[in-house]
């Protein structure tokens, strides 16, 4: 088996709470130790981290790879590899693709070409209902046996008994149920959040209650079915409210939130700021420092890049007719450690948002350098600096509204299963 150590560098390891100068040792795909390696341990490849972090490979809870269906704004491998040069081990993946992930075989194929790819790990969610149409409910045991880690709408369901049935079989599979929060009939054609900025560029709106009503249906549904659910990218801090009481309660519930809402606000549209077109939209200043607020005190318990790339000519047209969707793989390490500046966060528990946490809501032994655990790990350089421009992205999508944006640290390595699957061209590596 390959064999490889990292020495040197300051281990921060959330789950266990580890913030230590020490070495970390890894034989095949495993940590077989930190500090002082077993008798006879002879490493193969060796990595001078030094003056850098490492950590556990971060876990992104929403990446759209859009492959199969739309290969010309990313696909498998060129998005994986963009994962995996951002320290991304461990990604999930939508079941709005095309075709729909809601039999088998599509989602083996997922990860069949993830295997082939060689990058960072594909966590395939499945459909809720077959077509995501809302109608019929998927196969959701085969669709488990087939390796998909949870399951999810997508869409608005409008029908309250389809969800219901949809969370009961759920639970009886013991799949947790991803729930995209926007009721089916309030702000349904709009593109911006109702306000001030809407009303003034003369854009559809969608109203927080859009998110507040359907956080409210889906809480007493799933008190009534006792389903383990996550919400995914809340944008209001009312329902971040809802979601921290409903903890309080004892109810199984979870939720994230994409780095984008933690930063941007509708103020940030300007005058039709096509990069600025996403979905739930950006809300207010209020609504960010909620949400900023749920990381500490309850509600919001992950961040993640909702990653959905697209090709330049989808965000060249009026506001409202443009794709929505950011590419966030570049920056959700940047944007988590800059938000611990800002916050005055100690790394631990920001990079636990995009670590650990991420791994209990998903229920797998992901997230910790913690011995006997799989060896993806992240290696990073916190006083590199750097400004982000389309040419250093590393995913097919360039739709950013953070191009310019100067950054703080940057990943050196990234190790998957014991393998060093990235290097940065100013890494020293050695052995």
């Amino acid at each position: 088996m390959a064999t490889l150590s990292i020495l040197g560098g300051r281990v921060i390891d959330p789950a266990s709470a580890t913030d230590l100068i020490t070495d970390v040792h890894i034989e095949g795909d495993c940590i077989i130790a930190l500090g002082t390696p077993p008798a006879g341990f002879v490493a193969e490849r060796q990595i001078d981290a030094t003056h850098q972090i490492v950590c556990p490979g971060l876990i992104d809870l929403s990446v759209r790879l859009r492959e199969p269906g739309a290969e010309h704004k990313g696909t498998i491998l060129s998005e994986t590899r963009a994962a995996a040069a951002n320290g991304i081990t461990t990604l999930c993946c939508p079941p709005d693709t095309h075709p729909v992930i809601d039999t088998p075989a599509v989602a083996e194929l997922l990860q069949q070409r993830a295997t082939k790819s060689g990058m960072a790990k594909i966590l395939p969610i499945a459909a809720l209902t077959q077509g995501l149409r809302g109608e019929h409910l998927a196969e959701m045991g085969d669709l488990k046996e087939a390796g998909c880690i949870a399951v999810s709408n997508v869409y608005p369901i409008g029908n309250t008994n389809v969800l219901r049935y949809a969370m009961e079989y759920a639970a009886n599979c013991h799949l947790p149920i991803f729930l995209h929060a926007q009721d089916p009939w309030l702000g349904r054609k709009g593109c911006a959040h109702e306000g001030a900025v809407s009303t003034r560029l003369g854009l559809s709106g969608i109203p927080e209650a859009a998110e507040t009503i359907e956080v409210a249906r889906n809480l007493l549904l799933i008190e009534m079915t006792g389903v383990t659910a996550h919400f995914c990218r809340l944008s209001t801090a009312r329902a971040v409210e809802m979601v921290k009481a409903a903890q309080a309660k004892g109810l199984p519930v979870t939720a994230d939130v994409s780095t984008h809402h933690l930063f941007l606000t509708d103020a940030d549209i300007g005058d039709y700021h096509n990069q600025c077109h996403v979905i739930p939209p950006l809300r207010t200043q209020e609504d960010k420092k909620g949400l900023r607020a749920g990381l500490i005190e309850g509600g919001i318990n992950a961040i993640c890049s909702d990653h959905q790339p697209h090709e330049a000519d989808a965000k060249l047209s009026p506001f409202a007719l443009t794709a929505p969707g950011i590419s966030g793989l570049d920056t959700l390490l940047p944007l988590t450690l800059k938000l611990a500046d800002e916050m005055q966060l100690d790394l631990l528990t920001a990079l636990g948002y995009v670590t650990h946490q991420p791994a209990q809501i998903l229920g797998i032994p992901a997230g910790t350098l913690v011995v006997g655990r799989p060896a993806d790990i992240c290696i990073f350089d916190p006083h590199c600096t750097w400004t982000l421009t389309a040419s250093k992205m590393r995913s097919s999508g360039h739709n950013s509204p953070f191009l310019g944006w100067e950054w703080r640290g940057k990943v050196s390595y990234t190790v998957v299963n014991g393998r060093v699957v990235y290097e940065s061209v100013d890494s020293g590596f050695s052995g």
